[in-house]
């Protein structure tokens, strides 16, 4: 089984109506729903509070806080690729995430999301996410293990103080070299009609990316990209902008029909490298993903 796309959400009310339990509050709230039902999802980690800390059978009633939960839907796709742990300590996981693995619970994925499976192995409830990484695409995420200083590290983002690094294969045409080797990329991207998507549009530039071609062997070409910004499928629409998109791409330039997943096929775009001064240690940390894009394939 897996669960609805987004969470549903329901706050506690301000006195406790007789119960000592948020599982007791949600069994007296939703009489339709069977408490075993309830129980199985506390167990699977699908029941939360707003920090992201599971709530479990046992988790007491707590006055005004918002308890999110996700609806069951039919069927979970597996995904046969296993996510690699490359640091952690008291504050800060870095793991890297294989292609095709959801970061967070979203769609038809729960169980199958990069999260949940790393809160399942090392035993950390709370531990969430700091940044986005698409379903699609491999590579580095780091996540909090700390509450007290989540906020820290989420700053490192939002004051655009960690250097990130992507790699990117395009297909190209064998008969001829890249003469252009740097492209520096501005422009203001929007979502399209297609709300998943985004658009170049004109406007004040939003978006901001470095990329450089490293080599090419035939009829692909391997790319390095940093990106400035953080829109939302900005490095795919900027390599699409400078005339090489991705290979792989089931967006763009143009929409594919949907389809299952070809595990054969990924998107050839990984998060490689993260450089950043940590905020708690004040020590300049790096980390390299352990997986290369094939120029070879």
């Amino acid at each position: 089984m897996g669960i609805a796309s987004q969470p549903s959400k329901v706050s506690l009310p301000q006195e406790s109506p007789g119960i000592s339990t948020v599982l007791d509050y949600l069994v007296k709230k939703f009489p339709r729903i069977e408490p075993s039902v309830w129980q199985q999802r506390m167990l699977d980690g699908k029941v939360h509070w707003h920090d992201g800390s599971f709530i479990r059978p046992e988790t007491r009633f707590q006055a005004q806080q918002r308890v999110y939960y996700y609806r069951e839907v039919e069927q979970e796709t597996p995904i046969p690729f296993t996510e690699t742990i490359l640091f952690q300590d008291e504050h800060l996981l870095v793991a890297h995430k294989p292609h095709f693995l959801a970061l967070t619970p979203g769609g038809v994925f729960v169980n199958e999301c990069l999260q949940n499976r790393l809160r399942l192995r090392t035993g950390i409830d709370s531990l969430q996410a700091l940044h986005r990484l698409d379903r699609v695409t491999a590579g580095l995420v780091l996540f909090s293990t700390n509450p007290t200083t989540r906020h820290l590290y989420h700053q490192l983002f939002s004051h655009r103080q960690i250097e990130k690094t992507y790699h990117a294969i395009a297909q190209t045409d064998s008969r001829q070299k890249l003469t252009t080797k740097e492209w520096q990329v501005k422009n203001r991207l929007e979502p399209s009609a297609q709300r998943f998507r985004m658009q170049v549009v004109a406007g004040e530039a939003n978006s901001h990316s470095f990329i450089r071609s490293l080599r090419q062997n035939g009829d692909k070409a391997l790319f390095e990209l940093k990106p400035i910004t953080g829109k939302t499928h900005q490095l795919r629409v900027h390599m699409q902008t400078i005339g090489w998109p991705i290979l792989n791409d089931k967006y763009y330039p143009r929409l594919e029909q949907q389809s299952a997943d070809d595990f054969e096929k990924p998107l050839q775009l990984l998060a490689k490298q993260l450089r950043f001064i940590d905020p708690v240690s004040q020590k300049m940390q790096f980390f390299e993903s352990p997986e290369s894009l094939n120029l070879k394939k």
